[in-house]
């Protein structure tokens, strides 16, 4: 498995107030872990982390889901994102490399196109899109500045399949911010 899935892009870190919070497989967050947030890749997979910027390298094993900004690709705990001296700017470019875990390919995928403080516009947007896709479901996620509802689209066999929907969802329904996820069991 290692070299067969490569991924670049940017990094970031979270820490306080996230330390001590369940993460998304259940699990209590602790920064001081070697851990980091992926929105596709399997949980437990083990992952190297090298700084585009210095070279320097660390290893991270996934076990919760994010980051849901635009331009990054993994957020990786304060001890991880210390080891490859990314704390100070915040983010980095990176590579990631699948070093063991779970085959990534295999899976289900979706398309996360909102998230909402309030649960009834994630009902509405909702119930509007079941008219045309299914499924179309509502993920909770408890963060530390309060509930957020994601509405999610799709339950696709491959990312690369939901990457396309993804698109056809940008361009159908005018959704400017778009994600794919793995659907976690």
């Amino acid at each position: 498995m290692p070299g067969e899935y490569v991924e670049e892009g940017v990094a970031s870190w979270y820490g306080v107030p996230f330390n001590g919070r369940r993460t998304s497989n259940g699990e209590i967050y602790d920064m001081h872990q070697f851990t980091a947030a992926h929105r596709t890749l399997p949980f437990s997979a083990v992952v190297r982390v090298t700084n585009m910027r210095n070279g320097k390298q660390t290893e991270v094993r996934i076990n919760d889901r994010g980051p849901f900004v635009a331009d990054r690709v993994i957020d990786l705990s304060l001890s991880a994102a210390e080891a490859i001296e990314m704390v100070g700017t915040g983010t980095a470019p990176v590579r990631l490399e699948i070093l063991s875990g779970p085959n990534p390919q295999v899976g289900f995928f979706g398309v996360q196109v909102g998230a909402f403080r309030n649960q009834e516009n994630a009902e509405r947007l909702k119930a509007d899109l079941a008219t045309r896709y299914s499924p179309v479901s509502i993920a909770t996620y408890d963060s530390p500045s309060g509930t957020f509802y994601r509405v999610r689209v799709g339950r696709l066999p491959t990312e690369t399949a939901a990457g396309q929907f993804a698109g056809q969802l940008r361009a159908n329904e005018q959704l400017t911010i778009t994600f794919v996820v793995r659907l976690d069991e």
